[in-house]
């Protein structure tokens, strides 16, 4: 089991707007908003013959919900070139769907305030269940035009490679 250290000093918890996707042994450009993590396991109730007032429980299977990414559109293709994996329109009879590399392992890394790697989470076999291309088109709003992926996901682990950073101190050099 890793050892952790504990950075004594650090009370405040992480905040939710710093941090990156890789896919690809890349970073993605341009996210702006992931979906939760978050599993649930079933719950298998039994009983026992002679014990007919209660009943015990184990767990059952184990699923993990969909995450969806979010980004402004810009002409980088990397969502939709995904998309294009599971299902491509007009691409011509038996070459639909891309059997081989239509799943990717991902890499969800979060900030602290001072911009060191916090916490990374891998998110292993994904695929692209739903994409949207664009958000819809509106001549009065004032907004950023969003392109949206849900990712079917079959596991996530934390990378505990990754430590809790040593904080900077800034002084005041008087």
């Amino acid at each position: 089991m890793a050892q952790f250290t504990v950075n004594a000093s650090r009370f405040d918890p992480y905040k939710n707007f710093k941090f990156r996707v890789k896919w690809d042994n890349r970073y993605v450009a341009g996210i702006s908003k992931v979906g939760a993590l978050k599993r649930t396991t079933e719950v298998v109730k039994h009983r026992e013959g002679g014990d007919p007032s209660s009943s015990r429980k184990s767990p059952g299977r184990t699923e993990y919900e969909a995450i969806t990414l979010e980004r402004g559109v810009t002409h980088d293709k990397d969502f939709e070139q995904w998309a294009n994996k599971v299902w491509n329109f007009g691409s011509g009879l038996g070459s639909e769907v891309s059997l081989k590399d239509f799943r990717k392992d991902l890499i969800i890394e979060v900030y602290n305030e001072a911009g060191q790697l916090a916490i990374a989470y891998k998110v292993f076999r994904a695929w692209v269940s739903e994409f949207q291309a664009i958000a819809d088109l509106d001549a009065n709003a004032n907004a950023v035009l969003i392109q949206h992926l849900k990712l079917e996901i079959e596991g996530w682990e934390r990378d505990d490679q990754v430590t809790e950073p040593t904080e900077p101190s800034y002084t005041d050099s008087v």
